[in-house]
């Protein structure tokens, strides 16, 4: 028995499937390719469907150690009252993506849950490789927490959340928290994250499927870790599955398709927070490949999936 597309999610990707087919993908290394192939895919996903007019965004800057000014969007749902709120981290292998391309969903998230959320414009590889984008979303959470009064927000109650890449990010920065001390996070919402440098053989069970190919990640994480990466001196805070001890680190819902590369790093960081005693809430879902969501968002997994997230975002 082999694994297959979910149906709903096959009919969804065909017509990209098609206009895909006899392009040729870009070469392992080439990031050039890579932003120019994805970044208006990312963006036309994120306006197929209706941007809530009910959300209310403003602009911000955070100031990084090195003196950079991040860019950060602030979302709020008109009449929200104060409670918690969301450091959103787009997807995009830390090489491409801007938090403009994902207006559409962190707004459709305010919406539908009321939590607020703070979007971070990170730096991006290879121009700006580890610990930049990292240290660039630490900056994000200090300012969260110290505009949190002004902002209505409980500094208790808030959380960091992201896709791909940005879920790897928000799980490096619970770890990173941890080794300084704070900022406090309250959950941690990982959609199929990226956490692992080493994940470089084929499953030829997805390899068929794949969105976010091997190929991909062997361009990916060097681009963020330089030689560094795939070797034995990478740390925890730039590839979360490196951790040896998750011990105090925040509740966590993560999330993954069957059909995505990162499927088993995910399984094993769900394991890993487990086993030292941190809260897990894990979903694999069948016949869906990475960013399945925001592809086919009229499938059943796809609307269970969203549910669920604005489930847990109401609940910290």
């Amino acid at each position: 028995m082999s694994l297959n597309l979910d149906p709903e999610i096959a009919e969804a990707l065909a017509p990209m499937a098609g206009a895909m087919a006899d392009a040729t993908p870009p070469a392992v290394g080439d990031v050039a390719a890579r932003r120019a192939l994805w970044e208006p895919i990312i963006g036309a996903a994120g306006t197929a469907q209706p941007i809530p007019a009910d959300v209310t965004t403003s602009e911000h800057h955070a100031t990084a150690d090195d003196g950079a000014q991040i860019r950060m969007r602030w979302y709020v749902k008109d009449g929200a009252t104060p409670g918690p709120a969301v450091l959103f981290f787009h997807g995009g292998g830390y090489i491409f993506g801007r938090i403009d391309l994902f207006d559409g969903p962190v707004s459709r998230y305010v919406s539908a849950s009321g939590v607020p959320m703070l979007s971070v414009e990170y730096r991006r590889a290879p121009e700006h490789p580890f610990p930049t984008p990292l240290e660039d979303a630490y900056a994000a959470l200090r300012w969260l927490h110290e505009h949190a009064s002004e902002l209505g927000v409980d500094p208790d109650r808030i959380g960091v959340m992201g896709d791909s890449a940005g879920g790897g990010m928000a799980a490096a920065l619970t770890i990173l928290t941890r080794e300084r001390g704070g900022p406090k996070i309250a959950r941690q919402i990982l959609l199929m994250p990226m956490l692992d440098d080493r994940t470089t053989t084929p499953d030829p069970h997805i390899a068929p499927y794949v969105l976010w190919s091997y190929d991909d990640s062997l361009t990916a994480w060097p681009a963020l870790l330089g030689e560094a990466a795939g070797g034995p001196d990478v740390p925890a805070t730039a590839a979360p599955a490196r951790l040896e001890d998750a011990t105090g680190l925040p509740p966590a819902y993560i999330e993954v398709g069957q059909l995505d590369v990162f499927r088993d790093e995910d399984l094993a960081y769900a394991m890993k927070l487990s086993r030292a005693g941190v809260p897990v809430e894990f979903h694999l879902h069948p016949g869906a490949p990475h960013e399945f969501d925001s592809i086919a968002f009229e499938s059943d997994v796809a609307r269970r999936a969203i549910a669920d997230r604005i489930r847990v975002l109401t609940s910290i």
